[in-house]
């Protein structure tokens, strides 16, 4: 499917794959377009919906200039998928619920992080240098940290919102794993650090945007290569995270499960980062706001919601789109509009045959709350190909 529509501003056009897109959404979309180092044109995914500053589903490049709250404050989020050797014959219904169980004991969820553990020292020590220079440059980023002194502690947990671990079956009914997390508390308040950071330099220069959480660093600027030097490491921590849980759900799933083993098939790819890029003839930072990186022969998860198909990707390095496709479904109506919407009675009739959580306190990601995956995959055929189509048996929110 091509570009559905494509908005025009007085610096550079809009692409859009997808006719689904909000009057809110649309004015963010020009806004960021009208920043004067934006390269090319901005180009938004299927799964495109409003955001803080920038568009989520949106993908940005630039020219010597990075907008941190483009990048958002959970630094490094992203997915983590592989596939098992056992398929659904060795799967029952008390065998999920164990699974459901032991997922829930073994990852901390929400606030919830692990106690001090040797193992995780061990992952945690590369990381610890240079957070050091950065609280050094920084001092104010230890006032930042607060409760999240203990980040070591918060390798292998989930967090909250929409992050989830799956169990699911694949189109062979063979079993996978799949999660969604981020940088957790540590990449949040090294976001936010900058985010108001960039504010006060606009403020300071007296550069007057069309939404103040478009604040920019510019290649050379006093905060410039700190910030890519924390977005870095939080994106490093985001993929370490997502590791580390991993191994704890395989372990979990090994204590109720025959003998199996991971496939060759794991995939692990970031859909909020920066990352330095070539694009139409210039070197540019390429910023994905809930979008993933699909150049020719790359793979990726695109998750639906809790009760909706999931699809793992191969990417066909569309230029228009930056090499990039969507990233999930994306939401279509806020936390609240979904809670004040939806009942419990909603949320089990929609996960019908998913071992979940079905109360009220997660109604706001109730499947009805989110955009048709299966319209966005369709919106998107020429940015990606699907290889696996998953669909989960067992569900641990955050």
């Amino acid at each position: 499917m091509p570009i559905r529509q494509t908005l025009k501003t007085p610096n550079v056009p809009v692409k859009i794959w997808t006719d689904d897109v909000d009057d809110n959404s649309r004015q963010q979309l020009v806004n960021i377009a009208s920043l004067p180092f934006i390269h090319h044109h901005v180009a938004a995914m299927p799964d495109v919906h409003l955001g803080i500053g920038a568009t989520i589903g949106s993908v940005i490049a630039t020219r010597q200039a990075i907008v941190p709250a483009a990048v958002g404050v959970d630094i490094g989020c992203g997915m983590v998928a592989c596939r098992l050797s056992i398929g659904a014959n060795a799967l029952g219904e008390k065998a999920l619920k164990k699974i459901f169980e032991q997922i829930s004991r073994d990852v901390p969820v929400g606030k919830a992080q692990h106690e001090d553990d040797r193992a995780l020292a061990l992952v945690a020590r590369p990381f610890e240098p240079r957070l050091k220079v950065m609280t050094q440059r920084h001092p104010q980023l230890l006032k930042s940290f607060g409760k999240f002194s203990k980040w070591v502690n918060q390798l292998g947990t989930l967090g909250g919102g929409n992050h989830f671990i799956e169990v699911c079956l694949d189109e062979s009914e063979q079993l996978w794993v799949m999660l969604h997390s981020g940088s957790r508390g540590i990449g949040n308040a090294l976001a936010t650090y900058f985010i108001e950071l960039a504010r006060r330099d606009m403020e300071r220069q007296q550069i007057h945007l069309p939404d103040r959480d478009l604040g920019y660093f510019k290649e050379g600027s006093a905060h410039f290569d700190d910030y890519v030097e924390a977005v870095h490491w939080a994106q490093e921590y985001a993929f370490a995270n997502r590791e580390c849980m991993m191994d704890l759900v395989l372990a979990a799933l090994h204590r109720h499960l025959p003998e199996f083993s991971v496939t060759s098939e794991v995939v692990n790819c970031h859909h909020n980062y920066v990352a330095r890029e070539h694009h139409y003839g210039a070197d540019v930072w390429v910023t994905r706001k809930g979008a993933i990186r699909a150049r020719a022969g790359d793979l990726g998860i695109i998750p639906g919601s809790m009760g909706a198909r999931s699809y793992i990707v191969r990417g066909k390095g569309n230029p228009e789109s930056f090499d990039s496709s969507a990233h999930g479904a994306g939401r279509r109506m806020s936390r609240n509009a979904a809670a004040r919407t939806f009942s419990e009675a909603d949320l089990r009739r929609q996960t019908e045959g998913v071992v979940c959580r079905k109360d009220k306190s997660v109604i706001d990601e109730i499947p009805g709350a989110y955009k048709d995956i299966d319209a966005v995959m369709d919106n998107q055929r020429d940015l990606t190909e699907t290889l696996h189509t998953l669909k989960q048996v067992v569900c641990v929110k955050g």
